[in-house]
């Protein structure tokens, strides 16, 4: 019998006795928001066991955390699998939103979906770390499991996230340099897209998702962070008024042309009934009748993991400036 087959009764016997104690187990520490380099920290592991060249300390959302130096079987439970995948990390599992993401079938059809209810599935994965969300369930009985690092949504901008996902897999040189070249990028597609539809021009962003329709502010995904923060593209008071700080604002199809800008970018999911496209409302709407809708395949941009990012600013630089 190999080892791994040798173990596996007793980590499974483990899991159930962690899970029959679900009820008494401590609730996961309140996020504190420190979140710096592992490498500094790297002399204090006391809270988080011995450290070894093999593994470092990271200083996550929860507290001082010892990690692979070199992980080789991570698994993302969260929007971050396009950052791990930039770094050039090995993935095992991924969670379903990653899996059903066009832009990333081929990159991820070897990677199991799994999710943190999935526990016997991602125990059998191996994995020597897991990535999530801050507000994801199981998150102990996840780290009896293989180092567990969770962040809070929007806890940090955007692209600071990637850096911490950059020190978290002991690559933060790597990921610094692709943000800087990145926002250098971003604001020069901004200079050069402005410079065609002309400063005051207003961009909405909208998308349709359970027959309902919505409105973004400026760091909800959809390529919103690179339009609205990188490139400085106008967004329309309404939207300013209603969704800027919550992030998305729920809308009517009746009140759609009050929010709706000079150009509409419209995120869009091919299965979704998208009904509304055929009334007079939306094809009233001025950027409808003038042929400035930009559709995109949501399942596809929804978020802004690095590689996402890169896909949203090909998006709009082909849209707005007739690139290939």
């Amino acid at each position: 019998m190999k080892p791994k087959q040798i173990w596996m009764p007793f980590i499974l016997l483990l899991l159930l006795v962690i899970s029959a104690c679900g009820s008494n187990t401590a609730a996961p520490p309140v996020d504190t928001g420190a979140q710096h380099s592992n490498n500094e920290q790297s002399s204090d592991s006391n809270a988080a066991g011995e450290n070894s060249p093999d593994t470092i300390i990271y200083e996550s959302e929860r507290g001082p955390i010892q990690v692979p130096a070199d992980p080789q079987r991570v698994i993302v439970l969260a929007s971050f699998t396009g950052n791990v995948m930039q770094l050039g990390v090995n993935l095992v599992g991924v969670d379903s939103w990653s899996k059903t993401n066009p832009h990333f079938e081929e990159a991820l059809k070897d990677v199991e979906e799994v999710s943190e209810e999935s526990l016997e599935k991602i125990i059998e994965l191996e994995p020597d770390l897991i990535i999530g969300f801050s507000t994801m369930n199981n998150i102990e009985k996840l780290n009896e499991i293989a180092p567990t690092v969770t962040f809070t949504y929007n806890q940090v901008d955007y692209l600071t996230q990637h850096i911490e996902i950059g020190k978290l897999l002991n690559k933060e040189a790597e990921a610094q340099a692709w943000v800087d070249q990145f926002r250098e990028r971003a604001r020069q597609s901004g200079d050069e897209i402005r410079a065609k539809i002309g400063e005051e021009s207003t961009v909405t962003v909208i998308e349709n998702f359970d027959k309902q329709i919505y409105v973004f502010g400026d760091n909800w995904g959809r390529g919103t962070e690179i339009l609205y923060q990188e490139m400085r593209v106008q967004m329309p008071e309404k939207v300013k008024e209603m969704a800027l700080e919550a992030g998305y604002y729920a809308l009517s199809l009746e009140v759609l042309p009050e929010f709706a800008g000079d150009y509409l970018v419209f995120s869009k999911h091919p299965e979704t009934d998208n009904s509304f496209m055929e009334t007079d409302t939306y094809r009233n709407i001025p950027a409808v009748k003038n042929n400035r809708v930009f559709e995109v395949d949501s399942r596809s941009f929804y978020f802004n993991d690095a590689l996402t990012l890169e896909h949203q600013l090909a998006f709009f630089r082909k849209s707005f400036l007739g690139e290939d």
